[in-house]
């Protein structure tokens, strides 16, 4: 059995207490201190986890030589200078996304990872998420064919953020899919975004990414729509399937439909004929273990055999962050095609 991995988490606001659950209750770790600036927040914990000792000083947990890995849950524009010092500090670190708001800063903590011996993780969840598990198994088999297309919608009204819009704050996890998806980052992209409440960010943005093999894929991001919504559809030559991560009867859902082109001769010329061909609705059944709970599993049996989270790594997260840096160019160009 793996040692105990020690967990130190910085940041205690909306997702940090998630990871404190996770590493707290799991088998393979234990969390000893926890880092906010607000002291309510650190009060909260104390009272679920009186065992955890709070700071306001996460410089507290960087010195603390009993702390094996740092998890990283604050606002976007402190994800480098922390996960930086944490690595330098001997640190194993797991960051939420995006790791950084430049490219070049994730292959910089690449390096010093790689330096120190120290696994770096970015926090895409949703690729240990068992619904797109299973889209890229039906994707790898050729179940769905050839791929045309496919869809993201990730909309909710609010929570609104004001260190990052709409686009970098939900759209890393549709891009970190789609990469995973089709073994690949984007080629080229172009998006427009919209201010509608008139602030200083994009609260609504809409994005289509061009992938190897002629996919296309476009992603639709917003705090202002009426329903919580996070879906992907991927159309193929042969079928399609559709993932719904908040419906109750499955997520998956996989559809015997295409479209066949049919010859019909005449005496005196030839025409395409395209028709529909409808099949039955499978549900498959899938696994339902939290993502969450798989993404601290993986990050621990890398962190005990010393191996590249090749699922999460520096190089996925920049390959993310390359393409959100992309789609705001377009945005900030009305749309205009970039090349990633």
């Amino acid at each position: 059995m793996p040692p105990m991995i020690s967990v130190g988490v910085i940041g205690c606001g909306h997702w940090g207490p998630n990871h404190i659950r996770i590493f707290s209750q799991s088998a393979f770790s234990k969390v000893l201190m926890c880092a906010d600036l607000d002291e309510q927040r650190l009060s909260a914990i104390r009272a679920l986890y009186p065992a955890i000792a709070p700071t306001r000083n996460y410089k507290d947990m960087l010195n603390n030589t009993s702390i094996d890995a740092v998890v990283i849950a604050v606002p976007t524009e402190f994800h480098f200078d922390l996960a930086k010092e944490s690595l330098e500090a001997g640190k194993h670190v797991l960051c939420e996304k995006p790791l950084s708001l430049d490219p070049q800063e994730c292959l910089v903590l690449e390096d010093l990872a790689r330096q120190r011996k120290k696994v770096l993780m970015a926090g895409h969840i949703f690729v240990f998420n068992q619904g797109i598990v299973k889209l890229r198994e039906y994707i790898q088999t050729r179940e769905l064919g050839a791929i045309h297309y496919a869809h993201s919608e990730r909309t909710n009204l609010g929570p609104f953020r004001y260190d990052v819009n709409a686009m970098w704050d939900l759209a890393p996890h549709d891009i970190a899919i789609f990469n995973y998806l089709f073994d690949s980052p984007p080629l080229s992209v172009s998006a427009r975004g919209h201010k509608c409440l008139g602030g200083n960010l994009e609260d609504l943005a809409f994005a289509t990414l061009d992938y190897p093999n002629n996919i296309m894929a476009n992603v639709h991001v917003s705090w202002l729509d009426p329903k919580k919504v996070r879906q992907i559809t991927v159309v193929g030559d042969k079928k399609m399937a559709a993932w719904d991560d908040l419906n109750p009867e499955g997520a998956i859902k996989l559809y015997d439909k295409h479209v066949e082109k049919t010859n019909v001769y005449y005496q005196t010329y030839g025409e395409f004929q395209l028709l529909s061909r409808e099949g039955s609705i499978t549900i498959p059944k899938i696994g339902s273990a939290e993502p969450l709970k798989a993404q601290a599993q993986y990050f621990a049996d890398c962190i005990a055999q010393n191996a590249d989270p090749i699922l999460a790594n520096a190089r996925r997260a920049h390959d993310v962050v390359r393409a959100l840096c992309a789609i705001q160019e377009s945005i900030d160009r009305k749309g205009e095609l970039v090349r990633v």
